[in-house]
């Protein structure tokens, strides 16, 4: 049995038509920002990223017809500015909500709970993957490492980071999104709608009161191993081979392991042909010998 090309889904008809050009008042206004972002490369061919940034905030999305403006402005080929924007995941390619949800839904977040958070949202939200709920308000989305285990499982909107959440917690803050409540993510500055942090994205100034003070920096559990390597925190608790149990060392002394002691019990010697003397290591055996 074989399949039409339309059940596949594949148009064999008419070429698709030209896009469609933005308004007057749209394009000239866009121009100007391309301009101002254009100005800022030595080769204009390297604004094509935060000028995909800039034509989303327009209309959420980059569009055929945002793509053929960057074009234009850049001297490009629609190809080119395809094969880019494709390319890269924090480029909408269909309409999306004014909150982008993502749960991250790798490996540490998802055994924390993300898998769970994720699953959770899709029944509250009556959305899947890349989907968007009717009101127009939230997208949600499962995404890649964000780069803060140390506070997994955790959930960003708009790029923003909502650390060590739940399944509960996760509910209450799309619900507060879609109700037009102030939600304040955990650190970073106040939330704004998806647009807004396209064009900040595309590298114009935040003149929100209080946005650029309020940008976070790392956690007191990021921080932990520099303030070790500096010296700055007491010794990390001696954890002994598995037949000792483990001690906290004192905060005045420093110690000082053993050639033969092990930092972990994961790492404590194990009966091997190499250590147990009633289990020599030597050749094997061929088969039938």
């Amino acid at each position: 049995m074989t399949t039409s090309s339309s059940e596949r889904g594949v148009s064999l008809g008419m070429p698709e038509l030209p896009a469609p050009d933005y308004p007057d008042d749209v394009r000239t206004r866009l121009e100007r920002d391309a301009r101002e972002i254009i100005a800022r490369y030595p080769d204009s061919r390297s604004a094509l990223l935060p000028m995909l940034h800039l034509v989303q905030s327009e209309e959420g999305h980059v569009t055929r017809t945002g793509m053929q403006f960057c074009a234009d402005m850049l001297a490009l080929t629609t190809a080119e500015v395809t094969a880019v924007a494709t390319f890269y995941t924090m480029y909408r390619r269909r309409p999306s909500g004014d909150y982008q949800v993502g749960v991250c839904t790798n490996t540490l977040c998802a055994v924390m709970g993300g898998d769970a958070i994720f699953e959770a949202l899709q029944e509250h939200l009556g959305v899947g993957n890349g989907e968007t709920t009717d009101d127009g308000k939230v997208t949600l989305e499962h995404i890649e490492c964000n780069a803060a285990c140390d506070f997994a499982p955790v959930v960003m909107v708009n790029w923003e980071f909502f650390d060590n959440q739940d399944v509960e917690s996760a509910k209450r803050l799309v619900d507060d999104l879609r109700g037009g409540r102030e939600v304040a993510p955990t650190r970073g500055a106040p939330l704004c709608t998806f647009k807004e942090t396209a064009r900040i994205l595309a590298g114009f100034p935040d003149q929100r009161d209080g946005a650029v003070e309020a940008t976070g920096g790392a956690g007191p559990a990021s921080l932990v191993g520099l303030k070790l390597a500096k010296g700055e925190a007491h010794p990390a608790r001696v954890v002994h081979p598995r037949d000792a149990g483990p001690h906290e060392e004192p905060h005045d002394k420093v110690h000082e392991p053993s050639p033969t002691e092990h930092l972990s019990s994961h790492d404590a010697p194990q009966d091997t042909s190499a250590s147990d003397p009633s289990h020599p290591a030597g050749p094997v055996a061929e088969e039938g010998e």
